[in-house]
């Protein structure tokens, strides 16, 4: 079992550090009613923790037969004997996109599936998969 490890656009990174410091100022302004009532803060936290779990929750296994991805809830896996093609590329719009980042590799299976994905080391990830299943197009 082998893992890759997700690519972190710039774009996120700051996301998730705006989403941390937000608070900070609006717990400064009053702190006393936020004491009083710390429940009035769960709005500010919610996305935080989301946008942290998905930051640190995305990754890419390859497992045997299988490529599995991981990202926050969504999970899945892929066999990898029904990759027909790997794309090097930019994002797609549409589909499942278990990705960090708008630079990665676009995979489709089976006969009209396509997903979304954004390994830190796309090459690696492509060699291994083709060491598995040498029958894929890589474009």
């Amino acid at each position: 079992m082998k893992k890759h490890k997700s690519k972190k656009s710039a774009s996120i990174t700051i996301l998730l550090i705006l989403f941390v410091l937000i608070p900070v100022p609006v717990l400064a302004i009053d702190t006393h009613r936020f004491m009083a009532n710390p429940f009035i803060l769960l709005p500010l936290f919610v996305p935080t923790i989301l946008v942290l779990w998905l930051y640190f929750d995305t990754y890419y296994l390859i497992d045997g037969q299988k490529l599995r991805y991981h990202s926050a809830f969504l999970n899945g896996e892929i066999e990898i004997n029904q990759i027909r093609e790997i794309s090097k590329r930019k994002a797609i719009w549409i589909g499942i996109k278990p990705a960090l980042s708008g630079n990665g590799l676009i995979i489709k299976f089976n006969r009209f599936d396509e997903i979304f994905i954004a390994p830190k080391n796309k090459a690696e990830m492509i060699s291994d998969l083709l060491a598995i299943n040498s029958k894929i197009m890589v474009v």
